[in-house]
């Protein structure tokens, strides 16, 4: 049974649904304002091998992630310009061009990293009557009060502030938030519902900068604005997902305010305790001991992987060199190393590819143990906190075992199905291994053993002359075509 690390409890704990076989997730995506970088796709990446473990143990997963398209501010204090008008100004198109723009752009980078398709992707501005109902519903519970810019969500109303970091609300006070909003009840007050002018004045040309205007927003009854960044994920997974789901995902930086935010109005509207079951979240990406950010401008897009010469599927190899709770410094040289890891995996594929070992035939007794002595390994692994290096390493194990090719290829297209390599396209894309050139190959390996080395060579420049490289790994040569 799968054991996860749960944010919520501080304890590894085996993970169960709450209906047999069938589980809810929600994943925090992108704020589509600029283009995500390499360490947001770590977290992503994390996600979507937790949703591949759960399928391959036989459940269903209802898996929703949203784009965040509206609400998200530059400061954590509710103040300052919305990530998407600050966008719009940047580029000089309209906040709405920026969102598509830049949610294609996520959705084109999610492709090439093979991350799986979730069921639903949501965005707040097609969900704003849902958000909305939500806001009335706390306010008329006596959790939302009204102020100049928006109304807030009263956190010393809520006795379990704080519960997913683990501090008390008097300790998340200081260092919380960049600015001060003075006539917020407390601190750690947080907008549900943010106002485009005071108290919910609504637009007069008379007053009012008609160039200043948002380009995002809504009439409500408070008057108009645009919501909270922190509605949109309670509004939205509720709405598909139910009043509680079995596991939420996202980065260890939405811990403290995001998700910490999430969880007190969800529960405050829904009387549903508690809003989440299991919270899973992946540790931050570093570059030189640093984490990982846009407002740094020390981040990687996938596009700069990709210029560097590097298949997009080394980086997901490289992220999994890493348990998803540990620190990762993102190098150069570390991901180098990763794509030659996954190249070991690729050249084996070829060879079982270009040598047509896929018969099968009658296997021993002591042969069928293995296979499934490593295949115990491998969901071992899993079940174990998604230990991803160790999976890995059984991908290695299995190519240097005494099994037939054959075995070892269904074994690992097997193992592929959570690794999400895109393996079994590896010999149909970049293969493509004449007939001639298979022959040849085999030539070789044969004088190789016979330690004719001389004719062995011959038949290696035969097979260079006509395009292809012969290079030797643990689990014999194998032919790939020239770059040259």
């Amino acid at each position: 049974m799968l054991r996860l690390y749960n944010t919520l409890t501080k304890k590894i704990e085996s993970v169960t649904p709450s209906l047999p076989k069938e589980f809810t997730l929600y994943c925090c995506g992108p704020t589509v304002y600029d283009y995500a970088h390499i360490g947001n796709f770590r977290t992503y990446t994390m996600t979507d091998i937790l949703v591949r473990v759960l399928r391959y143990e036989g459940n269903r997963v209802h898996y929703v992630m949203n784009i965040t398209d509206v609400g998200h501010l530059v400061s954590d204090s509710d103040l300052g310009e919305d990530k998407l008008e600050k966008g719009s100004k940047r580029e000089g198109k309209s906040a709405w061009d920026i969102a598509k723009f830049y949610t294609d752009a996520f959705l084109s980078d999610s492709a090439k990293i093979n991350l799986v398709e979730p069921d639903l992707r949501p965005k707040p501005t097609d969900h704003i009557h849902e958000q909305v109902d939500m806001v009335k519903t706390l306010v008329e519970k006596g959790y939302g009060y009204v102020i100049d810019d928006g109304i807030y969500f009263d956190t010393s109303k809520s006795s379990d502030y704080g519960i997913l970091t683990g501090q008390k609300r008097d300790e998340l006070k200081e260092g919380a938030r960049v600015e001060i909003n003075d006539q917020k009840r407390n601190p750690t007050d947080f907008a549900l519902w943010k106002f485009s002018y005071p108290k919910g004045r609504d637009f007069d040309p008379k007053l009012d900068d008609i160039k200043k205007r948002r380009q995002m927003e809504w009439p409500s009854p408070w008057g108009l604005g645009f919501p909270g960044w922190h509605i949109e994920c309670s509004a939205m997974s509720r709405k598909y997902l139910g009043d509680q789901i079995d596991i939420h995902t996202g980065g260890a930086d939405l811990i403290p305010i995001h998700h910490t935010n999430e969880i007190v109005q969800s529960e405050a509207a829904t009387g549903v305790h508690p809003f989440v079951r299991f919270w899973v979240h992946g540790q931050f990406m570093m570059v030189d001991n640093e984490k990982m950010s846009k407002s740094k401008g020390n981040f990687y897009r996938l596009q700069d992987i990709v210029d560097k010469g590097f298949d997009p599927l080394a980086l997901r190899y490289f992220y999994m060199t890493s348990h998803y709770r540990s620190f990762l410094n993102f190098t150069w040289t570390g991901l180098d190393a990763a794509s030659k890891g996954l190249e070991q995996v690729h050249m084996f594929m070829r060879k079982v590819k270009a040598v047509k070992v896929l018969t099968r035939n009658e296997l021993s007794n002591e042969k069928l143990v293995k296979i499934d002595t490593l295949r115990k390994k491998f969901t071992n692994a899993l079940e174990n906190d998604l230990n991803m290096p160790q999976a890995l390493a059984v991908i290695h194990e299995t190519i240097k075992s005494n099994i037939p090719d054959g075995d070892k290829n269904d074994l690992i297209l097997e193992f592929d199905e959570v690794l999400g390599l895109g393996l079994k396209d590896i010999a149909k894309n970049d293969t493509a291994i004449p007939g001639e050139i298979s022959e040849l190959l085999k030539i070789h390996e044969q004088y190789r053993k016979n330690k004719d080395f001389k004719k062995s060579d011959e038949a290696r420049k035969e097979i260079e002359l006509k395009g292809f490289e012969v290079k030797d790994t643990p689990a014999g040569a194998v032919a790939v075509k020239s770059k040259l």
